[in-house]
């Protein structure tokens, strides 16, 4: 059976990322025809958007796409292409393994950290309803606020609207627990603040609740998001599936990558009904373009989690299996993964993926 994948190579150190994924995963032997397209700082300066149509429409049509990392400006610029491409395309829900290897330098060495962070992925302070400080429609949405509940907002504020509702609580708690039921896990963590934010993080806990009534061979339970960040460092062998809000899920997800070696290792996936985006959590390192040293790992674990949502789990196995034997070996591995980062043995980009295919070719 063959696929037709979407493959958005992105900008700065996105396209040598995506040569590298896409090496690996054509050495499974699963067959793939490749859809390449562009997005980013670069397609922006040539086309006025960082987001042509014809990415969307060609990840519409794939159904699957594995996306290299987009440059997002800090403050100024456009809005995130990757939480545009989640909105146009509905991919309500994050997924992001956080799975310690063995050989991979952390804190947490010795701990069997092996954890999925399931972020709502629509909703909450990222589904872009913003009012700009000094805008006169900033005012009036404060003096609207002052006559509906009486609180006072100061004049030069800025303000950002969290929306949380019934329906997309309930697909994203829904979807962790049919996650956990499909891949053997035990159980699922709803991640809140709704000790203080009652109507919207207090109505995530309540459907929660209600969806895991539903799931009762699976152990569900609640943690407030603070206690989780520290329950996470002391003991996150604890930990099985967690589902969590949208803003939530982004900062813990970075927080569990720190818990296995970092953004270098940690793949992701963006999945909707009628589609899914599979990326590397981490940016795309622009100074480093053009330079062919960067840790190519975190994409191409993301290639592994598209060929497990295409069917192909026995290739999927392979191509993790690989991986997970060459950074365990430490050799052929790039400077960031090194005792030192100075090592004059590390490899590049290309040379760690041809690493990943020989050991994959050996039955590693």
């Amino acid at each position: 059976m063959s696929y037709e994948v979407t493959l958005i190579r992105g900008d700065g150190v996105g396209p040598e990322l995506a040569e590298a994924a896409q090496m690996c995963i054509e050495a499974t032997g699963v067959a793939i025809r490749w859809d390449v397209q562009d997005a980013g700082v670069d397609v922006m300066a040539k086309l006025g958007t960082p987001m042509p149509e014809s990415v969307i429409e060609s990840c519409r049509r794939t159904k699957v796409a594995l996306k290299a990392p987009v440059t997002t400006p800090v403050g100024t610029g456009f809005r995130s292409v990757n939480v545009y491409l989640r909105q146009a395309l509905d991919l309500y829900a994050c997924i992001r393994p956080c799975k310690l290897y063995a050989g991979v330098r952390t804190f947490f060495s010795g701990v069997p950290v092996d954890l999925v962070i399931v972020r709502e992925n629509t909703e909450s302070l990222y589904f872009g309803c913003e009012f700009e400080q000094g805008k006169p429609e900033t005012a009036e949405m404060i003096s609207t606020i002052k006559r509906l509940n009486g609180k006072t907002i100061r004049p030069d504020s800025g303000i950002t609207i969290k929306a949380i509702s019934i329906t997309g609580t309930r697909r994203i708690v829904k979807y962790a627990f049919e996650y956990a039921r499909q891949h053997g896990r035990k159980k699922v963590t709803t991640v809140h603040k709704a000790n203080i934010l009652k109507f919207t993080d207090g109505l995530f806990l309540e459907v929660s609740r209600e969806v895991a009534r539903e799931y009762p061979d699976i152990e569900f339970e609640d943690r407030i998001v603070d206690n989780m960040c520290m329950q996470l460092v002391q003991k996150p062998e604890l930990y099985d599936v967690l589902v969590l809000p949208n803003l939530y899920g982004d900062i813990v997800s970075d927080l569990g990558a720190g818990l296995v070696g970092g953004l270098g290792v940690a793949p992701g996936a963006n999945i909707g009904e009628a589609g899914a985006v599979f990326e590397a959590t981490h940016g795309s390192a622009p100074k480093y373009k053009g330079q062919y040293k960067m840790n190519p790992t975190a994409l191409i674990l993301s290639g592994v989690l598209m060929l497990d949502h295409l069917g192909e789990r026995r290739a999927a196995q392979r191509l993790e299996n690989a991986v997970a034997h060459v950074i365990k070996e430490g050799k052929d591995v790039t400077y960031d993964m090194k005792p030192r980062r100075d090592d004059p043995t590390a490899v590049g980009t290309r040379e760690m993926a041809r690493a990943i295919i020989r050991a994959m070719e050996a039955g590693a």
